[in-house]
């Protein structure tokens, strides 16, 4: 949880904790409207690999006549808005992270929620948090489903009391890891059916394949391969392929790609950071022979818009996000230095540095990302 000012935190339980037992009481007196709602505020690639449900839902027996919202993470609003607008009736999106210490903004949203009056709460993320939690009791909707959950992203002091907020809670079966799968499990089980549905996609404007995209970025500077390993990555790449070299990511990769320009001839690489917006890097992506990157979202765009990608992976979240089953296509081809400590959720035992990066990642070398890419270069 990021909490800057724990009195206004304190604040903020009482809202998340107390005001839905009230709005509960108040609820009882409507009728429900045929209006559902979906959570989801974490990140890119976790949309990505669980978008394509929402239709699944909304063209259901059970949901085709009911309006469908989506409360969402502003980070892709864009996204969602140019591919998803046909299945939603409307969309809210937040920051939730930032929403601990700011119980007036809360409690605005929690009203929101509470008026729109739905029937049903579908929470389909595996990790809940305090606030989405406390966001989705705070509707009083008569049925909140999610699931049982771990306690990677919420202390259990507070877990105990936001279970009873779930009229049902979900338990995922052992075999149930890969992301994907958790979210086709959540909605048959929803739905009591079977779900056709055996990989992500996303409608792209094909206008050819070519070219190579770099992602250098991974949201957090410990996950991230490195500049250094990415340059000498690009050099093998110019030696044996005359395809484009495109660097993509957001403002915070912006000193990388200065770096790479500095220490390459100019125009050996086309600079495209913090120059697209999500749609726009979509279709960059779908419109890749290749893209290489942590294990981030451009690798599950990458999927989705069929296109080949190398990954180049941690342990922290191993086999739940990436490597994928074998039944996706176009799976990434994963390169990483197994160790005994993965699945460790990022809460690595070694406790690395502000500035370096976590063992599974560094050990991984030039030479076992080269033998991945090569393969798949364009000739």
């Amino acid at each position: 949880m990021h909490i800057q000012n724990r009195n206004l935190f304190r604040l903020n339980r009482i809202v998340l904790l107390k005001l839905p037992w009230l709005l509960r009481f108040f609820a009882i007196f409507r009728k429900p409207s045929k209006r559902v709602l979906i959570i989801k505020t974490d990140a890119i690639g976790d949309y990505i690999l669980f978008r394509n449900f929402i239709e699944v839902l909304k063209t259901s027996e059970t949901y085709k006549d009911q309006q469908i919202d989506l409360l969402g993470n502003i980070l892709w609003q864009d996204l969602a808005t140019k591919y998803d607008s046909a299945f939603i009736h409307q969309f809210l999106f937040i920051k939730a992270a930032s929403l601990y210490d700011k119980p007036l903004q809360t409690l605005k949203l929690g009203w929101q929620l509470f008026r729109n009056n739905y029937s049903v709460v579908f929470h389909p993320t595996y990790t809940r948090s305090f606030i989405n939690d406390g966001l989705a009791a705070l509707t009083a909707a008569k049925q909140i489903i999610g699931f049982e959950s771990d306690n990677e992203d919420i202390l259990p002091r507070y877990k105990v009391k936001t279970d009873k907020f779930y009229t049902t809670r979900l338990a995922l079966p052992n075999n149930v890891y890969f992301e994907f799968e958790r979210s086709k499990f959540f909605f048959e089980s929803v739905l009591n059916s079977k779900i056709q549905l055996f990989s992500t996609h996303i409608a792209v404007n094909n206008t050819g394949k070519a070219g190579i995209v770099i992602f250098a970025g991974a949201g957090i500077k410990k996950r991230e391969w490195g500049k250094e390993n990415f340059l000498a990555l690009i050099k093998l790449i110019r030696q044996h392929t005359a395809q484009p070299v495109y660097l993509a990511g957001g403002p915070a990769d912006l000193p990388f790609g200065d770096y790479i320009e500095a220490n390459l001839t100019q125009g050996e690489v086309i600079n495209l950071i913090n120059k697209s917006t999500l749609p726009q890097l979509i279709e960059i992506i779908g419109n890749a022979e290749l893209v290489i990157a942590n294990d981030t979202s451009a690798i599950h765009i990458a999927v989705a818009a069929k296109t080949r990608s190398v990954c180049i992976l941690g342990g922290g979240h191993f086999e739940r996000f990436a490597p994928y089953p074998g039944y996706f296509e176009y799976g990434p081809v994963c390169v990483f230095e197994k160790m005994d400590c993965y699945y460790c959720n990022w809460d690595c035992i070694y406790k690395p540095a502000a500035t370096e990066v976590y063992p599974c990642i560094g050990k991984i070398s030039i030479a076992s990302v080269w033998n991945a890419v090569l393969p798949l270069l364009p000739r």
